[in-house]
């Protein structure tokens, strides 16, 4: 088999409301040492600049295609939509959201690396997040990991290098053989999507930090944080594909952890006075899977949370006491070092 060594990379941008950040990342893509690649950038009915600069930009690269959404989308709808105008002679496609940007060698060690392997159906690589590097933890050099064992390590929560879609580079083949790429009833479908591809490819990996992701509190983002849904995240993901990469023993034992650690978790926000938007989104997301809020165990937080409150309330006085005048005996002499080591 003869291999292309520059085969066609589908880059795809969905936009909305990016301007602030939207040129960077389309210059980041024009920088790319890896030159045969396509740039489809789907605007998502934007009301600020956004579509303006995209166009700006197509004005100058051929290669650069912009699609101008009729009609506005939900996030998911959106990204699936992007995916659905990558060209069909694409071995590959890049994602990279328009607040992200990428590293001029991204694509090219990407590449490089899913063409090592026909097994590999998805790459990722660390990332600069903000301002720290993450999706780290692979023993280097290992290049490729079976898709099973990647999952398993995954959802027995010793190693995490998904990232975000920006993160990865995905083969062409497994979006187009999909209706829909990303689970629309999810929102973390980006994670969903990787255990769905890897039940039939291998993890490839590029010891080199390829790719940048902003985090701000705008549009999603900002709901995502203000919901906390990560955890009924992982929770899906686990009920949907633990059966799959899991013994039965090691996925009854992981989910039982997951729900006791999801109503502490729970009990924990009593205290932060959450509104009935957020005790609902986890009631009914909760419901979804078959579950259901426990109270007692709720309460049991709770109550753990008060007696923790109420005894450093208890030490703080002691020493208060201590502080304000002196210690007649050696035992309160003692007593005051001991109270001050705990608090």
């Amino acid at each position: 088999m003869v291999i292309n060594s520059h085969p066609l990379v589908s880059v795809v941008t969905p936009v909305y409301n990016t301007e602030q950040y939207l040129a960077e990342c389309i210059e980041s893509v024009l920088a790319q040492t890896y030159q045969n690649w396509e740039y489809v950038i789907v605007n998502n009915c934007s009301t600020d600049r956004s579509l303006q600069i995209a166009e700006h930009y197509a004005r100058q690269d051929a290669r650069i295609r912009i699609h101008n959404n009729e009609q506005f989308l939900s996030q998911m709808q959106n990204w699936n939509h992007a995916l659905h105008h990558i060209s069909a002679d694409s071995r590959y496609c890049k994602v990279v959201h328009a607040d992200d940007w990428l590293f001029p060698e991204c694509i090219t060690q990407m590449v490089a690396a899913a063409e090592a392997n026909p097994a590999i159906g998805l790459v990722g690589a660390y990332r600069l997040d903000e301002d720290q590097v993450n999706l780290d933890g692979l023993p280097f050099p290992s290049t490729v990991v079976p898709g099973r064992e990647i999952c398993r390590i995954h959802l027995l929560d010793r190693l995490y290098l998904f990232g975000s879609p920006t993160s990865l580079l995905i083969r062409s083949d497994l979006i187009r053989n999909r209706a829909n790429f990303y689970s629309e009833s999810n929102i973390h479908a980006d994670k969903e999507a990787c255990f769905d591809i890897l039940q039939e490819s291998d993890f490839g990996f590029v010891h080199q930090v390829l790719t940048y992701t902003r985090r701000h509190n705008e549009s999603t983002t900002s709901a995502l944080r203000r919901l906390e849904t990560y955890r009924i995240g992982h929770l899906k993901i686990l009920k949907k594909y633990g059966p799959i990469f899991l013994t039965p023993d090691e996925y009854e034992q992981n989910l039982k952890q997951r729900l006791d650690s999801y109503h502490k978790f729970l009990g924990q926000k009593v205290f932060e006075r959450k509104g009935k938007e957020f005790w609902d989104y986890h009631r009914d997301e909760l419901e979804k899977l078959g579950f259901s809020i426990n109270v007692r165990k709720i309460i049991k937080v709770v109550l753990l949370q008060l007696l923790d409150i109420r005894q450093t309330y208890a030490l703080l006085k002691a020493r208060r006491r201590l502080d304000q005048k002196p210690a007649a005996t050696a035992d309160a002499k003692r007593w005051k070092v001991i109270s001050t080591q705990e608090i």
